[in-house]
């Protein structure tokens, strides 16, 4: 047996989609119902477990046999489901060394990461049975106990032995499609150095990050307790029986004379600027009612483990565009800041309770236990974690790529490059806290929305106008950076250009260190790394403002696969983002000696022995890959005993 495709079902009272698959299989009740499974891509077998049959030897043995290969669609839940039903206990589950992932590989060539979305998209003459839903609603999740059901919590093959039978056929078509998947893509193999930064992420999965549940449990608590005083005092105030209705508070503010179509936080900011005292006190509660602190808590609460640890938190390859890492379960990709100055005491009180103490102290209970959500992520007893990131990652790829040398001399001299922009663009010397200091903020701003570029509107979405900037003087700001910058405004048009040359004429063209080729319905741009960006059956399109561009297929803003429109720009910054990942995944490879438990955008943090060194951890993680000659990386850090941005 050289390889072994596999797809079960299962059931757990724990919901799934709450509490994340580590999570899922510690209920008591967990099972699973049916071993789907096909050897060495031969005809489909099922092993229906629930009725008493059993998985063969062979094969039960081929799962902890390293020399045979274990291929599924979302390979994670599978390899986890099973280390259950082997008996591992939680924190040690199947090496995922022998493991692959069809839904990796999808997602390597630009297509969704559902099984149903990647059958359709490739047109596969077995695709995935639709009526796969009902059936795992009605077999894999607790009932609703009703009298025409006995009371019962939950439905058994013998409740309804037709739609059994339906289900057992349901989990031999997802093995037939996941194969359909393998043969379909086999020209377009995953590299090995893609499938060794899987295994890595599943190792980072598997171990998981400690939380300090007790804080946790204390800010919850403090949360709900906030909220009822907060709803006290707006009920007070205005005499609304719901304050948290959007539609009553847009009329109560009408009726005491304040229109306004939204009460988002950007639109809650700016009525706040001419509101009358005693409304302006209403909308300050409601701000602080609306905030939804408490749902990374909760998160928290649905997936840690039994040892006191959250597992899966990140999904390899989650934004297939460029390769990127996306978050799982708690989401750690968009974790509030935090800005306290005494965050370990705030902490403490919360930690210990003390209500009174945090809202005499704090004033603002919800934004306060926001700030804290980080501080949750602990290391494990003994241990601190050593936080390390990469310093204006995006900038320094960009300036590489377009050999853009003011820029390089920038970062060569460990200058900040948002005073140096700010430099270029306004032909005066800048320094921050110094002289001009007053124009860092605008060059901050022009490197965040520009770099791909954007205009005015890029500068407006990025918060320009808060930032106390006019709308006069945006389009002069756009101007002055490009003009700062013109070897990445050539970079973005050349690469406009390869692209179209590749879709119009299957051309391959090499610059800047890329490469640009379609082939097989399918447009390739071959990073300096050896790995390929993917864009499913590009096309010549006409854009909104009537010239040409290149269109593609991919899931777009509303998560739907549909046609999307790119440009020069938007592709330089794939490109750009896809380097940066690679280059994180790099550091991590070689810092795969130590504990990396969680990494987010660009920093790694690891759960260190305290006589482990910072300076050296940041020394390697800011090497150069030997793919990316004359790229000038830095890495900074801090160790600190519970999760922070420092």
């Amino acid at each position: 047996m050289k390889t072994l495709s596999i797809d079960i079902e299962t059931y757990s009272s724990t919901p799934l989609q709450k509490s994340g698959v580590y999570r899922y299989v510690e209920a008591d009740d967990f099972e699973i119902l049916l071993f789907g499974y096909s050897v060495d891509s031969g005809p489909v077998q099922v092993i229906d477990l629930a009725c008493g049959e059993r998985i063969p030897k062979d094969a039960l043995q081929a799962l902890e046999d390293d020399a045979v290969i274990k291929w599924a669609f979302n390979a994670t839940f599978e390899r986890i489901c099973l280390s259950r039903f082997l008996g591992y206990p939680t924190g040690d589950y199947l090496n995922p060394e022998s493991w692959r992932c069809s839904m990796i590989w999808a997602a390597t060539m630009g297509l969704p990461l559902s099984l149903e979305g990647v059958g359709a998209v490739l047109g596969l003459e077995k695709q995935k049975l639709t009526e796969g839903k009902d059936l795992i609603k009605y077999f894999c999740q607790p009932c609703a106990p009703t009298k025409s059901n006995g009371q019962r919590t939950r439905n058994r093959p013998f409740h309804a032995p037709e739609k059994w039978d339906a289900f057992k056929k349901y989990n031999l078509r997802d093995v037939e499609t996941e194969m359909g998947i393998q043969q379909r893509l086999a020209k377009f193999p995953v590299s090995q150095t893609v499938w060794d930064e899987y295994h890595q992420s599943e190792e980072i999965n598997d171990t998981g990050v400690r939380l300090d549940m007790e804080l946790v449990a204390q800010a919850i608590e403090m949360d709900t307790l906030s909220r009822q005083k907060l709803t006290t005092s707006i009920k007070h105030m205005t005499a609304l029986e719901n304050p948290n209705s959007v539609q009553q508070m847009k009329q109560w503010l009408a009726d005491n004379g304040m229109e306004t179509d939204s009460l988002d936080k950007k639109a809650v900011n700016e009525l706040l600027k001419k509101a009358p005292p005693e409304l302006a006190d209403v909308l300050l509660l409601r701000q602080q009612l609306a905030k939804s602190s408490v749902r990374k808590y909760q998160a928290m609460e649905n997936t840690v483990c039994a040892d006191g640890r959250a597992r899966g938190m990140f999904q390899f390859y989650g934004a297939n565009r460029t390769g990127r890492f996306s978050g799982r379960n708690i989401q750690l990709q968009n974790l509030p800041q935090n800005h306290l100055p005494d965050l370990a005491e705030a902490r403490g009180l919360v930690r210990c309770g003390d209500f009174a103490a945090v809202e005499l102290l704090y004033e603002d209970v919800p934004d306060t236990l926001s700030q804290l959500i980080r501080t949750a992520f602990i290391p494990r007893d003994g241990a601190q974690f050593l936080v390390a990131d990469f310093s204006a990652i995006e900038a320094r790829v960009i300036a590489w790529y377009a050999d853009e040398s003011w820029r390089q001399k920038v970062f060569e001299q460990g200058g900040d490059i948002y005073c140096a922009s700010a430099s270029q663009m306004f032909k005066v010397p800048v320094e921050k806290h110094g002289i001009n200091g007053h124009l860092r903020q605008k060059g901050k701003i022009a490197e965040l929305a520009l770099g791909y570029g954007g205009s005015v509107g890029a500068l407006k979405a990025m918060g320009a106008i808060e930032m106390g900037l006019t709308e006069d003087e945006l389009p002069a700001l756009v101007d002055a950076w490009r003009q700062a910058n013109p070897k990445i405004v050539e970079f973005w048009w050349s690469v406009d250009r390869a692209v179209m040359e590749a879709v119009k004429y299957k051309h391959t063209t090499s610059l800047y260190g890329l490469t640009f080729s379609c082939r097989s319905g399918m447009l390739f741009i071959t990073l300096p790394s050896g790995r390929k960006l993917a864009y499913v059956k590009p096309k010549v399109g006409i854009n909104k403002f009537g010239g040409e561009c290149i269109t593609y297929e991919g899931v777009g803003a509303t998560k739907k696969w549909e046609r999307l429109d790119s440009y020069g720009p938007k592709f330089v910054e794939n490109i750009v983002q896809a380097t940066a990942r690679d280059i994180l995944c790099y550091a991590m490879q070689t810092l795969r000696c130590c504990s990396i438990v969680m990494h987010i955008h660009d920093e790694v943090v690891i759960e260190a022995d305290p006589r482990m060194s910072l300076e050296a951890v940041c020394e390697q993680m800011g090497r150069t890959p030997p793919w990316a000659k004359g790229l000038l990386l830095r890495a900074d850090g801090y160790t600190t005993d519970f999760y922070k941005k420092d």
